[in-house]
């Protein structure tokens, strides 16, 4: 039987690796729909954007009328959680967060568009017989989040893959939630591991722990501002006053951090002012490390390890919430904001939630998270890396979400009758841990299908390395090769 394969691939070497699959399988494989850049048939970005931006087949909306085929979705019982999961990851495209926004504004908005777009996909996948369905990362942008519900509930056959930390190593799975589920395997090699040791986060270069001096706004940061009064304020950019007070007000918020935090290097936005303002007034306390306390390093927002691997906890204040209703008296959570975060997700109720926790230290930018994690009771986490590089140490980890190393010695997953005594009692058993570090390696699959990670594969080899991971996908996708995680029992 042909695949007929639907696929989420928007980057150059996916697209590469999908033509190798193509090449590999002849005719027992066929692309008959494809997301992804403006060479692929439909642009995956103009969905989550609303542009009338279109690939070579033009754009998906074309022709659009209501065909009821994702009905099996909207009657699902779990319609409203998903819809409002899309509604999530739709906001990462929001006017506040990006320069090329979408116009939704209600929750009402959020909701129409999410039937709209789900019923638009079934009906795609329907006519052109569509078998199977392959995702190049876990679903979080969106437009992925629509198709992955609409194929789940249509009950095709998922194939999911997703990069790891290790080197040349990536994931996979039918199922977003599965990620992590690894059942132990001791007739595998433990992987060595250095106590102590600190894995190789490239994407954090050029973030320090200690205190410096503020910091001089940057020609990024002035790049950024004159993109935002192009696109959001154009009238306003006529007026010399409120483009020297938003400067002045840039000024103090770099003065008010460490020069090594660029805070408008990505994006600016007016709302982002008062969040930098917030951040800058933890800057001058002392950092306290005596007594018992719980380290929770918060994650970068939005972003997939969080609005599609946390549930309930891409809410990182609930998170807090949940984990302080189990703390005794007198045992401190210390809250330490991502260096790269900005103010999606931050708003002053965000901070107004903490500060209602008695419990709850905001720590400075420049606290050094590698000493909070020596010191504390254990890290907490939703997914983060902050909780392997605790059980790494010998400090345990308590993890809210999905994370990758959540089966792993020495990590609690939280749960409702979870108690403190329960995660203090935990030992991080450091062979344990080499063991199931070396099962976890041995269920990966070699490849890199992240372009991102290449970077930390010695001597690598684009073209070999596409080839190798076409044939891997191609045996996740018939089953010849097991997924990396599977459902748990």
């Amino acid at each position: 039987m042909t695949i007929r394969l639907a696929v989420v691939s928007t980057a150059k070497n996916t697209n590469r690796i999908l033509e190798d699959m193509q090449r590999q399988a002849g005719d027992a494989l066929d692309v008959v729909f494809h997301m992804g850049d403006k060479t692929a048939p439909f642009k995956a970005s103009s969905l989550s954007r609303m542009l009338p931006t279109t690939g070579t087949d033009g754009h998906l909306m074309e022709g659009d009328s209501y065909s009821g085929a994702a009905e099996p979705l909207v009657q699902s019982d779990d319609y409203f959680r998903l819809r409002d999961v899309f509604s999530d990851h739709m906001n990462r495209t929001g006017a506040s967060h990006k320069y090329k926004s979408h116009p939704l504004k209600d929750q009402q908005d959020f909701h129409d568009y999410y039937h709209v777009v789900c019923d638009r996909l079934a009906a795609e996948l329907r006519t052109r017989d569509v078998t199977h369905v392959l995702f190049f990362n876990v679903p979080h942008l969106s437009y992925d989040t629509a198709l992955y519900h609409v194929a789940s509930a249509l009950g095709l056959p998922i194939t999911i893959v997703t990069q790891s930390l290790f080197a040349g190593k990536f994931f996979s799975m039918a199922d977003p939630a599965d990620l992590g589920a690894l059942l132990p395997n001791s007739d595998v090699a433990p992987y060595p591991i250095e106590k102590g040791s600190k894995p190789d986060l490239f994407y954090m270069q050029g973030i320090k722990q200690e205190r410096e001096e503020g910091g001089k706004i940057t020609p990024k940061a002035i790049m950024h501002l004159m993109t935002f009064l192009l696109l959001k304020r154009r009238w306003k950019a006529l007026n010399p006053f409120y483009v020297i007070r938003l400067v002045c007000h840039m000024k103090r918020i770099y003065g008010g951090l460490p020069k090594w935090r660029d805070p408008f290097a990505r994006f600016f936005h007016e709302d982002e002012l008062t969040y930098f303002d917030t951040l800058t007034s933890f800057e001058d306390q002392t950092v306290d490390l005596s007594g018992d306390y719980i380290y929770f390093p918060l994650q970068l927002q939005p972003e997939m390890t969080t609005s599609a691997l946390g549930g309930r906890f891409r809410d990182q204040a609930y998170a807090i919430e949940r984990l302080a209703g189990i703390l005794p008296e007198g045992v401190r959570i210390l809250v330490k904001e991502n260096p790269k975060q900005g103010g999606y997700m931050r708003g002053p109720m965000f901070f107004h939630r903490l500060n209602r926790i008695p419990s709850v230290t905001f720590l400075p930018s420049w606290a050094d998270t590698h000493a909070l994690t020596g010191g504390a009771k254990f890290v907490a986490a939703v997914t983060g890396t902050a909780g392997w590089e605790a059980i790494r140490a010998g400090t345990p980890a308590l993890v809210f979400g999905k994370a990758w190393y959540r089966k792993l010695a020495g990590v609690v997953e939280w749960h409702e009758r979870l108690t403190y005594q329960e995660v203090i009692a935990t030992q991080v058993d450091h062979p344990a841990l080499e063991q199931g570090v070396g099962a976890l390696q041995a269920a990966c699959h070699d490849g890199v299908v992240d372009r991102h990670y290449a970077k930390i594969v010695t001597d690598f080899d684009s073209d070999a390395n596409d080839v190798a991971c076409a044939k891997t996908v191609l045996g996740l996708i018939t089953g010849d090769i097991h997924h990396t995680f599977s459902p748990e029992s």
